[in-house]
């Protein structure tokens, strides 16, 4: 199995749950290995505020709006490779803890269980996959369920 190196950035006061981490990585991971991924890969999770993904938002998207998740995939022709530690640079994935935490009391789960879906859904787009057409859709939305199955149980514990 390729190394993997995800860095993890807290750039807001929310408190992440315990287990953040360590779901994480076995998002980024899990992802990677059902993908067939078998680059070493570096990957960036940041968690930030309603105001900072707004902001990024509308400079990067043109939406003047709060969203749960933005992926920023950095794959042109072909991954750059890091220098420092020879991973293919996949790109940036930005969460919004307190929209994480309002979809995660709509949909009866965890704000841990959202935010592992959402790391799984954002590398999915770091890979290339999009769901804006409802063609792509059909191929993205199984993939993260499916990924999410692997997964299992998220254990708070």
């Amino acid at each position: 199995m390729p190394k993997t190196v995800i860095e993890i950035e807290n750039l807001q006061d929310e408190t992440l749950p315990e287990k953040t981490e360590h779901y994480v990585n076995k998002a980024c991971q899990t992802v990677l290995n059902y993908e067939g991924f078998s680059l070493p890969a570096e990957i960036s999770v940041s968690f930030v505020t309603q105001e900072q993904i707004q902001n990024l938002n509308r400079d990067f998207r043109n939406k003047d709006s709060v969203t749960d998740v933005l992926s920023f995939p950095l794959k042109g022709d072909d991954y750059d490779i890091n220098p420092a530690n020879g991973c293919a640079m996949l790109g940036d994935v930005i969460i919004c803890v307190k929209r994480a935490g309002e979809q995660a009391k709509v949909f009866g789960h965890s704000l841990l269980y959202e935010i592992t879906f959402l790391t799984v859904h954002s590398v999915l787009h770091l890979l290339g996959f999009d769901h804006v057409k409802e063609d792509d859709e059909k191929i993205m939305f199984p993939k993260q369920n499916e990924i999410m199955n692997i997964i299992g149980e998220i254990n708070e514990q």
